[in-house]
């Protein structure tokens, strides 16, 4: 298959040089580990003290990470997108560490206006929450752990299932399809079991609601496998949302800690040739099956292109969906658009402050994932001297 994410000037070609510019920076700062620990230390700090601070981080990592602050203010970046490049949006209200009932709530209404623009929006063709985002994350792992839950915690349960019911209904009425994401493997029992109710009674026709498969774990294609079963059976449709996930460290801190062995693939050879079988069984399947290929691996988003061409599945198929995220790997998500698959990016808002421990996480995985790093800078360097030429 020809080689096509090198294609520089598709792949930047909504960025002006100034823009350019700035992203080099960024990529150069986020390849420093001590760098990156003390801007995120500094920029912590700053923020809790009320510094002046907000203007700064909106002009530089905020801009380039993520699509504004508001649904609204997210706009001209979703449409120019997908006028001029093709690529679809995923709106992300990227708020973490909100441990309460207001906060839930709020969520909750963010994710419904969401799933109203997406029914308006031809470019933004998918809503997305995090469980957390719904309730409490101690709850998630209670109930997966089979604790028995108190009085006033099943109250609080009942109250999650009713934010995800409101919105797998409101997306099923609107014929929106839904991400749902994944944590970390010690709640994510408790989600997944909750998903799979709203797959049973939102799927029964095609893929509304989507699940997430981190392929770090070695035990998901297994997982995958059996819930395809369970599919058959009970008839109704799954979605997935196949990544390599996110929380490798404090996954695998948290196993040496408990004596339980770790639920992370054993190198990032087992990971790539988990994820690369996931999808491979998920094409395969692919009357029964949607799948979005979260990824930022160039090898894998070829592989997935090969795989389409060999069960005759259409590039602009539904079924089939490439998802990187908003700032990164424009090289994979451009190029693919141009060669008519389907792309949508995760578009983080939210107000800068509260969005910070999310790009404080983007910033640290960039600098500890091998290769990510360099490669946008190697990219966007060789889009720069084509300019000037």
């Amino acid at each position: 298959m020809e080689k096509t994410f090198d294609n520089t000037q598709t792949a930047f070609s909504l960025k002006s040089d100034t823009e350019l510019d700035r992203a080099y920076f960024l990529f150069k700062m986020i390849a420093s580990q001590p760098l990156v620990r003390i801007g995120t230390a500094v920029t912590s700090f700053a923020l809790k003290a009320n510094l002046p601070v907000e203007g700064l981080i909106r002009a530089t990592v905020f801009d380039h990470f993520c699509g504004g602050t508001t649904e609204e203010d997210c706009l001209s970046v979703v449409e120019r997108m997908y006028a001029e490049g093709g690529v679809s949006s995923v709106l992300d209200y990227s708020v973490e560490a909100k441990e309460d009932e207001l906060e839930f709530e709020k969520a909750l209404e963010k994710t419904l206006k969401t799933i109203v623009f997406a029914k308006e929006k031809k470019a933004i063709p998918f809503a997305v929450f995090k469980p957390t985002g719904f309730g409490r994350f101690e709850l998630y792992e209670k109930l997966g752990e089979n604790k028995a839950l108190n009085e006033e915690e099943i109250s609080e349960w009942d109250r999650v299932v009713e934010r995800f019911e409101k919105v797998c209904k409101l997306a099923h009425e609107y014929d929106v399809a839904l991400l749902i994401d994944a944590e970390e493997s010690w709640m994510q029992d408790a989600a997944d079991d909750l998903v799979t109710k709203m797959m049973q009674k939102y799927n029964k026709e095609k893929v509304v609601v989507f699940n997430t498969l981190q392929m770090y774990r070695w035990d998901r294609l297994d997982y995958l496998k059996k819930l395809h079963d369970q599919a058959k059976e009970e008839g109704f449709y799954i979605g997935m949302k196949v990544v390599r996930g996110a929380y490798m460290e404090k996954e695998n801190k948290r196993a040496e800690e408990k004596g339980y062995t770790s639920p992370i693939c054993v190198s990032k050879e087992a990971t790539d040739i988990n994820y690369d079988e996931a999808i491979a069984y998920m094409a395969s399947n692919i009357d029964q099956m949607a799948i979005f290929a979260g990824t930022h691996n160039e090898e894998s988003s070829y592989k997935l292109m090969r795989i389409m061409a060999d069960n005759n599945i259409a590039k602009n198929d539904e079924r089939v969906w490439f998802g990187q995220l908003y700032g990164m790997s424009d090289n994979i998500s451009f190029n693919l658009a141009e060669s008519s698959y389907n792309v949508a990016k995760y578009l983080p808002f939210g107000p800068v402050k509260d969005v910070m421990p999310y790009l404080i996480r983007r910033a640290e995985e960039n600098t500890s994932v091998a290769g990510q790093t360099n490669r946008e800078l190697n990219l966007i360097g060789a889009e720069r001297k084509r300019r000037k030429v």
